[in-house]
């Protein structure tokens, strides 16, 4: 079984659009996965909710009531709360073999999660090289001098790869009322985006297949 957490304690930074996406990419690779929501909003399950049948199937757990570890899934991905941190941030990085950190183009998200990576460094198993980190652009706009910013800010950071950033697209807010990931559509109509992602798979696959 291989855990992901998607992380950032700033609210609104893109970790359900991640988590969301992520599960649906290994479930249309037909792998068995679980999607854990630790966020007392629940909207990973909700997504989940309205998921239809016919896509391929993703377990939902409730994190905060349940453990994954029976779940008999290769996968878990894992969306946490904003405001993660101490030793609730501590237990989730423990069961985590790799850490996803999204955030958005703004001096307000930038300062936020640079805080937050700082918090991370301290951690031993981060420290140790046992949890593998990346950091990914959200909701970018090609041309403005926002995604200019965060452009820079990943470029400059060196212990944390920054693997792919991605645009501001109406297909996120589509897939999430349907309760689908960009996977399940005809890649002919999501190519751009397909295209986005492919970094950071490769990024989690080689860092998970080496670790």
């Amino acid at each position: 079984m291989r855990t992901v957490l998607i992380a950032n304690p700033k609210g609104g930074s893109g970790k359900t659009t991640l988590a969301t996406h992520l599960a649906g990419y290994f479930a249309t690779r037909g792998r068995r996965v679980t999607l854990v929501d630790l966020d007392r909003q629940q909207s990973s399950l909700a997504w989940l909710h309205r998921r239809p049948d016919y896509l391929p199937l993703i377990q939902g757990v409730d994190g905060r009531k349940h453990k994954p570890a029976d779940s008999g899934a290769e996968w878990v991905i894992m969306d946490s709360p904003a405001g993660l941190h101490d030793d609730k941030l501590t237990s989730a990085i423990k069961q985590a073999d790799a850490i996803i950190v999204p955030m958005q183009p703004s001096a307000f998200d930038l300062a936020a999660t640079e805080d937050f990576l700082n918090v991370l460094r301290e951690e031993k198993a981060i420290r140790r090289g046992n949890v593998a980190v990346a950091l990914v652009g959200m909701r970018a706009r090609a041309l403005t001098n926002s995604a200019a910013t965060l452009e820079e800010y990943l470029n400059h950071v060196k212990d944390f790869d920054a693997p792919t950033t991605l645009r501001d697209a109406q297909v996120y807010m589509l897939t999430a009322e349907m309760g689908a990931s960009l996977f399940d559509i005809r890649p002919s109509q999501v190519e751009r985006d397909l295209e986005q992602w492919a970094p950071l798979l490769r990024w989690l696959t080689k860092s998970l297949k080496n670790g």
